[in-house]
């Protein structure tokens, strides 16, 4: 995500200046109801994401995952368990690159080579980190395309940070309409595994609803 940290200290909600940097991106959803969009970067995953979706089926939540090219080749069927859950899927490029690092051209090859196995209109760069030219060059090749940022930012990946302190520092910035981001990964998953039943458990009781944010494309050739 954005380097605003040092060991755990990081921005967990996203200043409005930020926001504004980025025109045409999705931070948070409309705030009339009380309710919550969680997001998973980087699966699926073999373990973690089935995880994920056990404690999401336990209290009749939906999320969405931004999943990597790369890993739903390697675990098509773990891919299908999202889908058929009814949660929503997003394309968070084929190897996941960093777009500063990255040429415009091979950025944007790098979103539509993912898309061939993903196909969703939903986008999220990995890091957070995608250049003005790289978001203007995908809006006018792909207008379809949805790119969603965050919120609240879990910061889960982060070693020095207790589960413990995750799971407060999310909780108590959390608001109606807020994308969270977490992680299926191994090196979230000390944290994530943590705060994610907590929080489902926690917000549920407080008459909170977990949802997914629609995206446009819904055939999926690895669903059969």
């Amino acid at each position: 995500m954005f380097s605003f940290f040092k060991k755990d200290h990081f921005l967990v909600k996203t200043p409005w200046w930020l926001k504004r940097l980025f025109p045409g991106c999705v931070w948070d959803m409309p705030k009339e109801e009380k309710t919550i969009y969680l997001t998973f970067d980087d699966g699926p995953h073999p373990t973690i994401t089935p995880f994920i979706l056990d404690e999401l089926r336990k209290h009749n939540a939906k999320a969405t995952f931004f999943c990597i090219g790369e890993n739903v080749i390697k675990y098509p069927e773990v891919f299908r368990q999202i889908l058929a859950a009814g949660h929503s899927v997003g394309n968070h490029t084929h190897r996941h690159v960093n777009g500063w690092r990255t040429e415009d051209e091979q950025y944007v090859k790098e979103i539509e080579e993912a898309d061939t196995y993903i196909l969703s209109s939903l986008f999220r760069p990995p890091y957070g980190r995608i250049r003005l030219t790289q978001l203007r060059q995908l809006q006018e090749k792909h207008p379809e395309t949805k790119v969603v940022m965050w919120n609240v930012l879990a910061g889960d990946w982060v070693a020095d940070l207790t589960p413990e302190r995750c799971f407060r520092r999310v909780k108590r910035n959390i608001a109606a309409g807020d994308i969270i981001v977490f992680h299926d990964s191994e090196k979230a998953w000390d944290r994530m595994s943590y705060a994610v039943p907590l929080l489902l458990r926690d917000f549920t009781e407080r008459g909170y609803r977990f949802e997914r944010i629609k995206a446009e494309k819904t055939k999926h050739p690895l669903v059969h």
